[in-house]
């Protein structure tokens, strides 16, 4: 097996083990009062992760040598992708679930930042693409992924913070 395709399977097993997680996660939250936001918006987000990774199969080529800096970044960010997901702990979901009379996380990453999760996945989606060389993936995806977030987030603020309820991603 290529590096190319040893780190796609990495990255699907792990976004599938990531759904399974989610889905738990939603279901804890619904079961207890929360209240889904932006639905409409979330297939989106489901088809740009899936074209990103098909068009990485597609159009690089399968020996492609990586760049090796730029791939270990990639992979130095999967543990702060874990981190997100344990400081968050059963609060964390792929989709913006309100939840009454919550205080806001103030552990692991959100002590700096509100949205790290999506910090994470822009990084990712420009910088595995660059890592074998599709800067043209990197930018488009990038550019399609910021207009995503750009609804999401305005989303999840105003549903999160503005409804006075303190949930975070």
């Amino acid at each position: 097996m290529t590096i190319l395709y040893a780190i796609i399977v990495l990255v699907v097993v792990e976004r599938l083990t990531e759904l399974v997680l989610a889905r738990h996660n939603t279901a804890l939250l619904m079961a207890a009062g929360g209240v889904e936001h932006g639905r409409g918006h979330y297939p989106l987000i489901v088809i740009l992760h899936g074209c990103w990774l098909l068009a990485i199969v597609i159009f690089i080529p399968e020996n492609t040598p990586p760049n090796w800096w730029l791939l270990s970044i990639f992979l130095a960010l999967q543990p702060v992708r874990y981190w997100i997901i344990t400081a968050l702990g059963q609060r964390w979901t792929t989709r913006i679930i309100a939840m009454p009379k919550t205080q806001p996380i103030q552990t692991g990453p959100y002590r700096w930042l509100r949205h790290p999760n999506y910090a994470v996945v822009a990084l990712e989606i420009m910088v595995l693409p660059l890592a074998f060389g599709a800067w043209e993936i990197a930018l488009g995806f990038s550019a399609l992924n910021a207009a995503i977030l750009s609804i999401r987030i305005r989303t999840e603020n105003q549903s999160l913070y503005g409804s006075g309820s303190r949930n975070r991603e």
